[in-house]
């Protein structure tokens, strides 16, 4: 049986904000959020909905132990809207941090996805 991995995030109720951009970064944000939540690390959030002030999302962050961002480049919008909502960001990740050059190409390759979501899980492991 395949050991399950653990976020040392320091709660169950982690809420993830990905950036979601229109670049290869944003994307690969949204994808590496999707893979945490099928890996137990936490609950994928929809970050235009914090932008909007939709109530229920609003709550749903609120109600949240801890604060993850995943931007997708320095610009940092993911993180920039969870603050101007008024929301503490607890773990920020920056894909372009993690060796992944920003371009306008949206499809994702099967393998740069594999590659960054080790590169995250080695980071939230190592918390």
């Amino acid at each position: 049986m395949a050991e399950e991995t653990k976020c040392a995030c320091g709660s169950a109720n982690v809420a993830i904000f990905p950036c979601v951009g229109a670049a290869n970064v944003g994307q690969l944000s949204n994808k590496i959020a999707i893979e945490l939540e099928k890996q137990g690390i936490g609950n994928l959030m929809c970050t235009v909905g914090i932008g909007a002030r939709a109530p229920g999302l609003m709550k749903s962050a609120e109600s949240s132990d801890r604060i993850m961002t995943i931007d997708g480049c320095p610009v940092n919008c993911a993180t920039k809207t969870m603050e101007l909502a008024g929301f503490k960001v607890d773990r920020q990740i920056v894909i372009s941090d993690l060796g992944i050059k920003k371009t306008k190409d949206r499809d994702l390759k099967d393998e740069e996805v594999a590659e960054v979501l080790g590169k995250v899980m080695e980071i939230l492991q190592s918390e």
